[in-house]
């Protein structure tokens, strides 16, 4: 473990103190604009202008995905809305019986949500759906070709919203609620309620079964070069190895920057292999993974990382907390 005299420390002046107003469940760039989606009504935008506050919806704010311009969000008023960093919202689709709008995703300017047992794409002007044989427990789009996973109960789902061909069914008991594809595409990765996650390799099915978890993993991110998928849910970070065509099967995860606080919160850096990984404590450490190396990025305030976002260059790392502070880091 690595002790605080020998973990090197960020210096105060490069953190931008920022006041959201409430509490953050998402953090975004768009360009030089940081967006900080609250918990309630308002995304935050903050660039060299200042700060400003644009109201999104009427109610909760349950999702955020961050598209090619904008940040798309779902909220408890039933509507999906898209805001761009020049603080302009727009409503992207209205659910007729005003069902909560729980999960959303985008790649470029395709956009996707789900509301009960249905999921919606729009792409191109025109608006498609799929029937689910649950509510939907995450959304991903393909980093390769225009289909998109959903997670549900028992499985996820894989989508070609442009073609006819019956959608495929990938089954394993249990609930999963967040899906993600390796940046290659080669493998589909889901968290579920067990403190565990569930894998396929896409080419045959081959299942991956990744636990020993403390508690559920509600957060991953893939490092750029798709090597390492990282994780919450324990009190280390936990780095499962894909360099392989056999993914994580029969290795071990690579354990990083143990501390008394659970991690809750991950974010890779766009370019380089380092981690950001925030704690329920609300200590963020920059991790590089070659060797473990740590930088302290924030110290503790007993409010739990609710948010982390890398810029696309990779010189500035915003973040979020469940009691309503947040900051932007120059690295």
């Amino acid at each position: 473990m690595t002790s605080e005299t020998s973990r090197a420390v960020l210096s105060a002046e490069r953190m931008r103190p920022v006041a959201p107003g409430g509490p953050v469940i998402a953090a975004h760039f768009l360009g030089p604009t940081a967006a900080f989606v609250l918990a309630e009504e308002a995304v935050v935008l903050v660039g060299e202008g200042g700060e400003r506050r644009v109201a999104a919806h009427g109610g909760a704010i349950l999702a955020a995905a961050a598209g090619a311009r904008e940040v798309v969000t779902g909220g408890d008023d039933g509507r999906v809305v898209a805001t761009n960093a020049a603080g302009e919202a727009r409503e992207i689709a209205q659910d007729p019986k005003r069902r909560w709008i729980d999960r959303v995703a985008a790649a470029g300017d395709a956009v996707a949500w789900s509301a009960g047992k249905t999921a919606f794409v729009r792409a191109g002007g025109e608006t498609r759906s799929i029937d689910l044989p649950s509510s939907a427990g995450g959304l991903a789009f393909s980093p390769k070709g225009f289909r998109l996973a959903i997670a549900h109960y028992n499985g996820a789902t894989l989508w070609f919203p442009n073609a006819t061909a019956t959608p495929e069914f990938l089954a394993w008991h249990g609930s999963h609620l967040n899906v993600t594809f390796s940046p290659d595409g080669r493998f589909l990765v889901t968290t579920m309620q067990e403190p565990m996650l569930h894998g396929w390799r896409l080419a045959d099915g081959q299942h991956m079964r990744m636990s020993g978890y403390a508690t559920k993993v509600r957060s991953i991110a893939w490092t750029a070069d798709g090597k390492w998928l990282a994780t919450s849910g324990s009190d280390q970070l936990v780095l499962w190895p894909f360099q392989g065509k056999d993914g994580p099967m029969g290795k071990t995860p690579r354990i990083l920057a143990p501390l008394a606080a659970r991690v809750v919160a991950v974010a890779c850096h766009p370019t380089q292999e380092v981690a950001a990984a925030g704690y329920a404590d609300g200590t963020v450490l920059l991790v590089r993974i070659g060797d473990g190396a740590e930088v302290l990025a924030r110290k503790p305030d007993g409010s739990a990382i609710s948010a982390l976002a890398w810029s696309r260059a990779g010189d500035r790392l915003a973040f979020g907390t469940e009691g309503g502070a947040a900051g932007i880091l120059t690295l």
